[in-house]
């Protein structure tokens, strides 16, 4: 039963169960035949698809024993997305949480942290994973100082993966596999292919593992990595801009997390910054979507991969075939990034712009 048709006990049955949307308007303006799909993640009560994982690694933890009321403190380094996630759920059940993340991480996400009742420590962008003063540098030096300090620790723990293997990865199969092919909208009936950004590369791992063990076996698995970073194989595709900086948050690292089964994605495609903004501001212009700058990176290596692969083109010219795109939160924490001010307050004035400038230029003190 979706959540929202009855009383929920806490905050946390609001995590997940989000929709499956088509993404039509962008698949005409592509030329694509078959069906472009987003799973938008921002809808869970955190904003993100990272809800998941913390909700689970809380609740796990917690059967284990790991976790003590009133003295376990929760430390994690994250990009942002699973801190909020950690320290919603860590506010339900009464835990304290100190959250260390890279200083090109938004403003937002440390405000909703805050907001939530988390510490947050700022850390170096530029210093490697494996540095004292990096954002796990330095999460693990407060665990080893602070009595009950724990790293739930999202790069190696199983339980982020087991989040999508059993939540996500099902939400999207039955949505598919639940809508009744028409004339109109046909439909294989099954997913056909998916793309998704890789971070930690539990979200793509679990889904993967989600959608070929139950569902397709076939299903095509498309990993998307911002240049700079390290985790497309064949290493090669990595090479030519390892390590530069990338302004996209949420996806792609100097290291390889043993969350990530790099075997189990079949085709990576690399992308850039400004290909995956001009995808948020397509999400966004065309399908109302106010999704963050790694859902554009998501649409933008997915759009790629259709277009430039030969499986992937022959995806694309199959009507029905169900392609999957992973839209992982919403633009709640970037709304002072350069980035997204420039798309959104210094884009061109459109013709409709220029015609109410031109009735309303006689009174004065008004501004369009």
């Amino acid at each position: 039963m979706p959540f929202s048709q009855h009383i929920l006990d806490n905050a946390l049955g609001a995590v997940g169960n989000t929709p499956l949307i088509r993404l039509d308007r962008i698949s005409k303006a592509e030329g694509l035949e078959c069906n472009l799909l987003g799973k938008l993640e921002y809808p869970s009560v955190g904003g993100s698809v990272k809800d998941r994982i913390a909700k689970r690694m809380v609740e796990a933890a917690e059967k284990e024993g790991k976790l003590i009321p009133g003295y376990s403190v929760v430390i994690e380094p994250t990009s942002g997305n699973t801190g909020i996630g950690l320290a919603m759920a860590c506010a339900v059940k009464g835990y304290s949480v100190i959250i260390t993340m890279p200083n090109k991480m938004s403003l937002e996400k440390e405000a909703a942290l805050r907001a939530l009742g988390a510490e947050v420590v700022r850390t170096p962008t530029e210093a490697a994973w494996d540095s004292p003063e990096s954002h796990i540098g330095v999460a693990q030096k407060l665990q080893r100082e602070i009595p009950g300090g724990i790293i739930l620790d999202q790069y190696g723990n199983v339980n982020n993966p087991l989040a999508h293997e059993y939540t996500t990865g099902p939400e999207i199969i039955e949505a598919v596999t639940s809508t009744p092919a028409t004339t109109d909208k046909p439909s294989s009936g099954k997913v056909d292919a998916l793309i998704a950004g890789a971070g930690t590369g539990g979200t793509i791992t679990g889904l993967s593992r989600a959608i070929k063990k139950i569902h397709n076996k076939a299903c095509i698995i498309v990993g998307v990595d911002p240049k700079g970073s390290i985790l497309a194989v064949p290493d090669s595709l990595n090479t030519a801009d390892v390590g530069a900086q990338y302004i996209v948050e949420g996806i792609g690292y100097d290291f390889v997390p043993d969350v990530l089964s790099r075997n189990e994605i079949d085709y990576w495609i690399k992308t850039a910054d400004e290909e995956a903004f001009e995808a948020v501001r397509k999400l966004m212009r065309l399908e109302g979507l106010l999704v963050g700058g790694s859902s554009g990176s998501s649409l933008s290596g997915a759009l790629r991969w259709l277009q430039e692969t030969d499986e992937g083109r022959r995806i694309a010219r199959t009507r029905g075939a169900n392609v999957v795109v992973l839209l992982p939160d919403g633009i709640r924490n970037y709304i002072s990034k350069p980035w997204f001010l420039k798309m959104a307050m210094g884009a061109e004035p459109s013709p409709l712009a220029h015609r109410i400038t031109a009735i309303l230029k006689p009174e004065a003190g008004t501004s369009v």
